[in-house]
């Protein structure tokens, strides 16, 4: 039995967590190339992000 090292492990685990989520959408004749990462550390909520956003782009268009 080959002896695990749980360190190494868990290193590959987080590794493979930080690697971005990738993809391709076609829209039209335009194909866009996305690239997703996650932070560890974020504190605001998906929902909360957008909503800044938007109001930030109101704020600009305004």
């Amino acid at each position: 039995m080959q002896a695990v090292n749980f360190q190494t492990a868990a290193a590959t685990v987080r590794n493979a967590e930080r690697e971005p989520i990738k993809f391709a959408k076609r829209i039209g004749s335009t194909t866009f190339l996305v690239s997703v990462r996650f932070s560890e550390t974020a504190t605001e909520t998906v929902e909360d992000k957008i909503l800044r956003m938007i109001g930030s782009e109101v704020k600009n268009v305004a």
